[in-house]
């Protein structure tokens, strides 16, 4: 029931022509290379599977979206929810080294290694939030606000925070500028995490990084997703590399610290990230939604 009106959503219409890709590069490699760039490389993805676009799941924004003109007709100057202007209609991906410097990048896994020097996974990947508070701590998890109290004052500071909120906004609003959508509607969702990885061998489900995976299907508030190496490969660690697992062929990226990639989250970017076989690769996952339902605000230190 749409203002008095009832539509009928015919699921099986919802196919790939709702998913134009956000550019194309012709005889683009399968590895993105280790060498920096400067500016954003868009990678279109192989296909586009069917229902991607039907994601999001409210009939008012499925009837939006594949029948505008039968909502003008019915409901003269009616616009779009705000989560629909939002909502990825583009299936495509991203690599940029021009958003964040070498520099911010090595600021900001000081503020990881910090974090995570007051716990750490018995396994070979750790997970800080400082957002929720998550840690992880042996085969659990703790709030570190809750857990060190005011030690985390000894830990991180306000400058710390602030280049933090700083580095998502940039971020965010690449994102927003490559898929055509304006940042005001894109939210910070959770969970957004630094990550650390190294060659221990794993002691829980939460240790293994490595299956493939749906971003949207494990995180359900996930519209878009970026992460931010704050390593480099071939140099920190060896193995740990990032691959979209494409039907033609595997496109992969190299970590490089200051290097962003960037992707909608849906089932047209199936991914997984290889074992590590040496060193420690450090990354922040950085996530969003559409749905202010499921926005977080930026972490403050009290």
């Amino acid at each position: 029931m749409l203002f008095g009106f009832t539509f009928r959503i015919e699921y099986p219409i919802l196919t790939c022509h709702c998913c134009t890709y956000i550019g194309a590069l012709q005889g683009t490699a399968g590895v993105m290379s280790s060498q920096r760039s400067c500016g954003a490389v868009v990678l279109p993805p192989s296909r586009c599977r069917a229902g991607f676009c039907a994601a999001q799941g409210r009939d008012i924004h499925l009837y939006f979206r594949l029948h505008p003109q039968l909502i003008e007709r019915a409901l003269p100057g009616a616009s779009p929810p705000a989560g629909l202007r939002c909502t990825p209609r583009r299936c495509g991906r991203g690599v940029t080294d021009a958003v964040i410097t070498r520099e911010e990048a090595e600021r900001i896994r000081r503020i990881a290694e910090r974090g995570l020097s007051l716990g750490g996974s018995d396994g070979g990947a750790s997970i800080l939030d400082l957002h929720s508070g998550a840690l992880s701590l042996g085969k659990h998890f703790v709030n570190l606000y809750r857990y060190f109290g005011d030690k985390i004052r000894d830990i991180f500071t306000e400058e710390d925070f602030a280049l933090y909120r700083d580095v998502r906004q940039r971020i965010q609003q690449r994102i927003a500028q490559a898929f055509g959508i304006s940042p005001a509607v894109l939210y910070l969702t959770k969970p957004t995490f630094f990550s650390r990885i190294n060659t221990t061998e794993a002691k829980t489900t939460h240790d293994e990084y490595w299956h493939p995976h749906i971003d949207k299907v494990t995180y359900g508030s996930f519209d878009y997703t970026s992460l931010l190496y704050l390593s480099d490969y071939a140099e920190d660690f060896g193995g740990g590399r990032f691959v979209f697992m494409d039907t033609d062929s595997n496109k992969t990226v190299e970590p490089q610290a200051g290097r962003v990639s960037f992707f909608t989250s849906g089932s047209e970017n199936l991914h997984r990230v290889e074992k590590v076989r040496w060193g420690t690769r450090y990354a922040i996952t950085i996530s969003f939604t559409c749905n202010p339902d499921h926005s977080i605000g930026d972490p403050v230190l009290t």
